[in-house]
């Protein structure tokens, strides 16, 4: 929790700072979005489940591409990198729903 409260605190106050960790961090050189590196715990299967099926397509082309772009030790072109402005967030608002359902549900079982 102390991570997402960060990560909140430093997108309201700290954009430029947020752009260069962006920019640092080197996936987007791959074309990949933040949300294609979620750990995949049962929070995050649970959600990619619930995603509509051009998503999926589209997240899993980006991440065989990356593979692929890796093992040879390549990056994309600069102008088909992902932009900080291009990433979206395609997969968390699925995570936090299922992360609510659960509180939820563990909430009700507790009763």
């Amino acid at each position: 929790m102390a991570l997402e409260a960060t990560a909140k605190y430093l997108k309201r106050v700290f954009p430029s700072l947020r752009k260069w960790g962006f920019d640092a961090a080197g996936w987007n050189q791959y074309g990949l979005y933040k949300d294609d590196l979620l750990w995949e715990d049962e929070d995050v299967t649970e959600a990619l489940r619930r995603l509509p099926p051009h998503l999926i397509e589209e997240r899993n082309f980006r991440i065989i591409r990356a593979a692929q772009l890796d093992c040879q030790k390549k990056v994309l072109p600069k102008e088909q990198w992902t932009k900080y402005e291009e990433d979206i967030e395609y997969l968390s608002p699925y995570v936090d729903e299922v992360k609510r359902e659960r509180a939820e549900r563990e909430q009700w079982d507790s009763e």
